[in-house]
């Protein structure tokens, strides 16, 4: 066993423990009024293997704090081996010291453990859970703010940024045009593709016309609109608010009294929910533009054929049933590009992390409406 005894005095005033061979010798006054003295005592102490008694004989006042010290240092003393024998202390004091004892709480062997697999997967799954949860109420919060501003502005005409407005209809639906009608065109000729092989099986070629009318104007045609505005304009709102928050623009438009959400937000979301509509039109002509071409060119059917069958199943609510959905896509990624732009922080790191979390949250509410929307119009007979 090694033991090194610090300098202490034979005094029991204050309170003193002496490390003696086997046996540590206690005495004075074990209060609060000494826990720091005494505290130094203890820490200079030393512990080994082997039997150890503690002599409690010599204690003249004994309160709690001196009950936690005494068993603070038999744990000590048994982690480091020692076997620890308590006595000559009074009824009062071996009460007062049990009490204590059984009061500590006992250490958790398994908080150093390292978590197993499933566990750290529940764990990020957990935190996961959580984050989305505290991100939808505040995205669920800035949209009412959105949705006043809006109707506060719609009161006063005059605070409406019309040549913002124009700006972004221009580069949110001008300029996607090319990449929507091109995207919807092939995609409507893989649809007519596809539904023709299998269609040929059972000697009904003609439904594909049937499939890709339908199929386009429905759903396809806006969805995959949807889609392409939230991978581009969704995360360009993003990118630009994120960019003006990382310089402190918005903190200066609100030092001169400007509102952002006036000045920079309703503009673009108002320009996609005006655009979106117009571009499903153009995705929905395209894509039936498409599916009649591997029509007239793989199924032996004439254009004026493809366009007469068109009539005959196409009823005007299946194109309504798709454009009633567009301004409802528009908001929900407008909404989200702006919001996730404003949760940009001061690191051009956070900038992409954020513009890539718009479009995946953009992408995934509009999913989630569509499903809505059609469980909706099935029920309701459209």
């Amino acid at each position: 066993m090694n033991r090194r005894a610090p300098q202490e005095t034979d005094r029991a005033e204050p309170g003193a423990a002496r490390l003696e061979g086997a046996v540590l010798r206690l005495s004075g006054e074990w209060t609060i009024k000494h826990a720091l003295a005494l505290d130094k005592q203890l820490n200079a102490l030393e512990f080994s293997g082997g039997a150890l008694t503690f002599d409690l004989s010599g204690i003249s006042h004994f309160d709690t704090t001196g009950a936690w010290l005494l068993d603070r240092t038999r744990m000590a003393a048994e982690e480091g081996g020692a076997s620890v024998t308590i006595q000559g202390g009074s009824d009062d004091q071996m009460s007062l010291f049990e009490a204590v004892r059984k009061a500590e709480p006992k250490p958790d062997k398994r908080r150093n453990q390292k978590p197993g697999p499933l566990i750290v997967m529940l764990d990020r799954a957990g935190r996961a859970m959580l984050h989305v949860k505290d991100g939808a109420r505040d995205a669920i919060g800035f949209m009412g703010l959105v949705i006043y501003t809006f109707f506060r502005t719609i009161l006063k005409p005059a605070r409406l940024r019309f040549t913002s407005l124009v700006h972004h209809m221009e580069e949110t639906g001008l300029n996607a045009v090319p990449i929507v009608m091109l995207m919807s065109f092939l995609i409507g000729a893989v649809l007519a593709y596809q539904g023709s092989e299998q269609l040929q099986r059972f000697g009904a070629q003609i439904f594909t016309v049937d499939l890709i009318g339908i199929s386009f104007l429905r759903e396809i045609g806006i969805l995959l609109t949807a889609i392409l505005v939230a991978g581009r304009s969704g995360s360009a709102f993003t990118a630009q608010i994120g960019s003006m928050k990382m310089r402190e623009e918005l903190d200066a438009m609100r030092t001169l009294g400007l509102d952002p959400v006036e000045m920079l937000i309703v503009p673009r979301i108002l320009a996609l929910v005006i655009t979106l509509p117009l571009l499903g039109f153009l995705s929905g002509l395209a894509g039936l533009v498409g599916g009649g071409v591997v029509a007239v060119a793989s199924l032996d059917i004439s254009p004026v054929m493809y366009v007469e069958r068109l009539q005959q199943v196409v009823e005007p609510r299946h194109f309504w049933v798709g454009i009633i959905k567009a301004p409802v896509f528009a908001f929900l990624i407008g909404a989200i590009g702006c919001f996730e732009g404003l949760r940009v922080t001061g690191s051009a790191e956070s900038v992409g992390q954020r513009t890539t979390q718009s479009v995946v949250e953009g992408i995934f509410v509009v999913i989630i409406a569509d499903a809505i929307f059609s469980i909706l119009f099935v029920n309701l007979g459209w």
